[in-house]
């Protein structure tokens, strides 16, 4: 995965997929997708397989997720009702984190509220900031749907605490004071370890070293992915054609795609 963002040969989509449009069919990781809301009726499409080896008593469930911009999307629509239709075992994810972009979910939606979407499937509404909420929820709906009942909407209630992207001045639309309070009162992190002190399920002491050896873990995984090489420009156009191989005009030369 680190590969995939530096760009590298070695990575899960051969570095051409960078943070967006990762993909690994190993770790049965179907992506994302370009187009807001695109993935969404994939991951059906993969319910739907599912359904049909053992549609009264499925294996496999596929979790499909979205953020409440895209919950406005058409084709989110669509899967739901095809889900609803043939009774697949999918499980609609809605990350709400309260600003599609730059535009509050309030001003964009005619209901807010994303796990009332549909009356033909169940919802559920989820405390996205708490782990051990999410972990419950998640379980119970994998449940659901192996029990043969169809797709359920899981409605995730999160926080997102900086702009969409580089070009997304949050500012705009909501203030500092109003990040600095859910990151008091609300932080997912934060309460996690709240909780597990006051249990005795770990001391500070132990926290600390855990910090120290996760952050020893994640740059002994960096380093290798940064050695790497970069994807060869011969890389571009793979994947794209099918058949003989194709070259391209560019102002630095010719590039030739393998099929």
């Amino acid at each position: 995965m680190f590969a995939e963002v530096f760009g590298k040969e070695g990575g899960c989509s051969k570095g051409k997929g960078g943070s967006m449009h990762m993909y690994s069919v190993k770790h049965n990781f179907f992506g994302g997708n370009g187009i807001v809301g695109a993935q969404v009726p994939i991951g059906a499409g993969l319910a739907w397989r599912f359904a049909l080896e053992n549609r009264d008593n499925p294996r496999n469930v596929a979790v499909t997720f979205y953020g409440d911009g895209a919950a406005n999307q058409g084709q989110v629509f669509e899967a739901m009702n095809i889900a609803a239709l043939q009774r697949i075992p999918v499980i609609f994810c809605c990350e709400n984190n309260q600003f599609g972009m730059g535009t509050s979910k309030d001003r964009a939606a005619y209901q807010p509220e994303m796990y009332r979407r549909g009356d033909y499937i169940p919802g559920l509404k989820v405390d996205g900031m708490d782990v051990l909420a999410v972990q419950e929820s998640t379980r119970w709906a994998k449940e659901w749907c192996l029990s043969g009942k169809g797709p359920i909407v899981l409605e995730f209630d999160c926080y997102r605490y900086v702009g969409h992207s580089m070009s997304d001045p949050d500012s705009q639309y909501r203030t500092k004071n109003d990040i600095q309070k859910v990151r008091k009162t609300r932080d997912c992190i934060h309460k996690m370890k709240d909780f597990m002190l006051t249990e005795g399920i770990m001391t500070e002491e132990e926290m600390v070293k855990l910090e120290k050896e996760i952050k020893k873990e994640v740059d002994q995984q960096l380093l290798p992915a940064e050695k790497q090489k970069p994807a060869p420009l011969s890389e571009l156009f793979a994947d794209i054609y099918v058949g003989e191989q194709y070259e391209h005009r560019t102002t630095q030369g010719t590039v030739y795609a393998k099929p």
